[in-house]
């Protein structure tokens, strides 16, 4: 009943018009920026993040949630259009939308996959609406050593889920701890990594970090494989609205998508792709018409839709509760609350529970507003497509630099986006994932603030990480991760 009040009370504050303007901003950059391939939901917040400082955190969140929930809608649009993902989870979605699409079938697709989004997205803020309060009540009880072996899971299931190789996944964590650590000691006083440079004394800027990694770096990998011939778009045939047999066709993946989705979407390293692809894979093991696969089956597009949207709702169940980022976005948005000098966790439900709260009721009303959106609009929308590459990744790098030098007018960190840049550039072309430097570079000093306070507490006995059930079990989580991949490999080849 406390939730239901309190989930009023967040109404009352995303309904207010200036809120409602910005859940509009937020939904129509989202689905804009889902719809264009290579710009997705982390590189628009990173972009956006110098010039929302300025905005009441409600309003900056509201929009924020617009965004990640719109690019989730807008990404199918040019998988089924073009068979071009215009974000990563909507990969599963040109498999068999695009052949929908060839087939005469595109605006069953496309609507299939807008009420997907939307019945997906609205059952899983149901999930997240009952489930997050719970997790951050429980969270009251965590230690120093529980949130270190928590900050542990999660390095080592991001490092090792997250790119093809796990020896590239924890290098790209140690560059994120690496830069983390540059700056005062918070403890000792002492500099660290600064080279003698003052401008690093107060470390290295998360939004310099992150719009050098996502707007630079991306930027010169999609310029550097960039082809003058576009996709071939196919046009928008057929009954603008569902027939009776593709919503019978259509619910039930809707639904599986929606409970494979939204737990992947929480755990570390979970993010869109996996759930997408076991959605995919699980409907097309359950369908009647097995053969129709490949040739443009609905299921293969109601599925992973819906499973993409539930994911997003997902990635911010462990973020407000623990304060945990579990995929690139998260991480960003993790970075806003700290421009705001929030930290999320079990204090931010009740020292702001107008911001939670909003922020979860906004996510309610930015479903209709998207659903509004995507399925009458949609000739529109994919006029997006016809803006001339070059121009547009250009506009992005002005503004990223523009944003950087406004938020700090120092040339040191504009110096550090041009490095950083080339670095993410060169990490994409040899596969090195990005949430993992994200990650390190975020939950790096809250690791090591945990581990000095749980040391001290144990006299420097390292007996205490492991004093407590939760540390115990999260260690030993950890430990499997990176234990169990090569142990089955070496049963597999020994069968």
């Amino acid at each position: 009943m406390e939730t239901f009040t309190l989930l009023m009370q967040g109404f009352g504050v995303a309904l207010q018009p200036i809120n409602l303007m910005w859940a509009l901003i937020g939904s129509v950059l989202g689905t804009a920026i889902g719809i264009l391939p290579g710009i997705g939901p982390a590189l628009t917040i990173a972009l956006l993040l110098p010039v929302t400082i300025s905005l009441a955190p409600e309003s900056a969140f509201i929009m924020f949630a617009g965004v990640l929930y719109g690019a989730m809608y807008g990404g199918s649009t040019t998988s089924i259009l073009i068979n071009t993902p215009g974000e990563a989870g909507s990969m599963m979605t040109a498999l068999e939308g695009n052949k929908m699409a060839r087939n005469g079938r595109g605006a069953a697709a496309l609507a299939t996959a807008a009420i997907g989004s939307f019945v997906a997205g609205t059952i899983a803020t149901l999930l997240l609406t009952f489930i997050a309060p719970a997790i951050a009540e429980l969270a009251f009880y965590f230690r120093p050593a529980d949130y270190f072996a928590l900050t542990v899971l999660a390095f080592c299931s991001v490092a090792v889920v997250m790119g093809r190789s796990r020896v590239r996944g924890f290098i790209s964590l140690f560059i994120g701890l690496g830069l983390g650590v540059v700056g005062i000691d918070a403890m000792s006083g002492q500099p660290r990594l600064t080279f003698g440079v003052m401008q690093l004394l107060k470390g290295v800027e998360l939004t310099v970090v992150l719009v050098s990694l996502f707007a630079v770096g991306e930027m010169l990998y999609v310029a550097s494989r960039f082809r003058r011939i576009p996709g071939e778009m196919v046009a928008v045939k057929g009954n603008v609205w569902m027939t009776r047999e593709d919503f019978a066709r259509s619910w039930k993946p809707w639904l599986r998508g929606t409970a494979l989705g939204f737990p992947m979407g929480a755990l570390p390293g979970g993010g869109s792709e996996i759930p997408t692809m076991l959605s995919y894979t699980l409907e097309r093991r359950l369908a009647k018409n097995r053969n129709e696969f490949g040739h443009g089956a609905i299921e293969g597009v109601a599925g992973p839709e819906a499973a993409n949207n539930a994911a997003a709702a997902g990635v911010l169940v462990p973020l407000l509760t623990l304060g945990l980022p579990t995929s690139a976005t998260a991480a960003v948005l993790l970075a806003a609350f700290q421009n705001y000098g929030l930290q999320p966790g079990p204090n931010l439900f009740t020292a702001n529970p107008a911001l939670v709260w909003g922020l979860i009721a906004s996510l309610y009303v930015g479903n209709v507003m998207l659903l509004v959106l995507n399925l009458p609009l949609v000739g529109i929308w994919v006029q997006l497509l016809r803006i001339p590459r070059p121009q547009l990744y250009g506009g992005i790098l002005v503004f990223a630099m523009i944003g950087i030098w406004g938020l700090s007018g120092s040339f040191v960190d504009l110096i550090l986006m041009t490095a950083i840049g080339l670095m993410g550039y060169v990490m994409r072309v040899y596969d090195f994932p990005i949430a993992p430097v994200l990650i390190g570079l975020i939950l790096g000093p809250m690791a090591e603030n945990q581990l000095r306070t749980a040391l001290q507490a144990g006299q420097g006995n390292p007996v205490v990480l492991v004093s407590t059930p939760l540390s115990a079990t999260f260690l030993v989580i950890a430990v499997l991760f990176l234990a169990l991949p090569p142990l089955l490999r070496r049963l597999r080849s020994a069968s």
